[in-house]
């Protein structure tokens, strides 16, 4: 984790293109290190890690608070559009073992829009990717960000709940397979103290359910 007096949490996104990916980092970060902006191709070329200054108030372990430090690792959309599965499978490969291949990785964050529906094949190849990533137990270490909760909002869905009532199977089957790891996300209000401390909060009950165990990636597939 980290010191006595602080915990590190490390996160690795994926997503497809324009899911907000990058602005998820950014929310979770409380900054603006990655590059997010609407675009006909893919933004993402490279990994890219990015880390949070110490934040307090989030956390409490044996009736003392530690402050929390954030460290998430935004890697290229896939599919993508101007590189093949190979070279992201490869580059992010690399940055999960020279990033986070001794202190472990906490949880990777599956990016969807909440404003779309999700097909049958369309988060397949995301999937397959983080499977050949994170191995055979990646469904311990996945959670799922739906993001732009403000457009189902404006929808008619007023809470996850109504949100969840009206969605497709594929998405309702892919929330059972991580065990209902999933948070909603407005990266507009994210970026807002309180409403990061909320999301944070929920991230840190998902590593906390998982007894705060790592993964630890390796440059080889095995």
């Amino acid at each position: 984790m980290a010191g006595s007096n602080e915990m590190t949490i490390n996160l690795v996104i994926f997503g497809r293109t324009q899911t907000g990916k990058s602005a998820t980092g950014n929310s979770l970060l409380g900054s603006l290190d990655f590059e997010s902006r609407c675009s006909p191709r893919s933004v993402t070329a490279r990994c890219s890690l990015g880390h949070s200054c110490r934040i307090s108030g989030i956390i409490r372990r044996n009736s003392r608070e530690l402050a929390l430090r954030v460290r998430v690792l935004d890697t290229p959309s896939y599919p993508h559009s101007c590189l093949s599965k190979e070279q992201v499978r490869d580059t992010v490969r690399s940055a999960l073992a020279h990033h986070f291949g001794r202190e472990g990785l906490h949880l990777a964050l599956l990016v969807l829009r909440a404003d779309l529906p999700l097909c049958p094949d369309e988060s397949h190849h995301t999937i397959q990717l983080i499977q050949e990533l994170l191995g055979p137990t990646w469904k311990d270490f996945t959670a799922v960000v739906l993001t732009h909760a403000d457009k189902a909002e404006e929808a008619g869905f007023n809470n996850e709940e109504a949100y969840l009532r009206s969605a497709s199977r594929t998405l309702l089957s892919l929330l059972d397979s991580v065990q209902q790891k999933y948070i909603f996300l407005d990266n507009q209000k994210s970026i807002i103290k309180e409403e990061r401390a909320v999301v944070l909060r929920k991230l840190l009950n998902f590593v906390r359910q998982n007894n705060y165990q790592v993964l630890l990636p390796k440059h080889s597939k095995e």
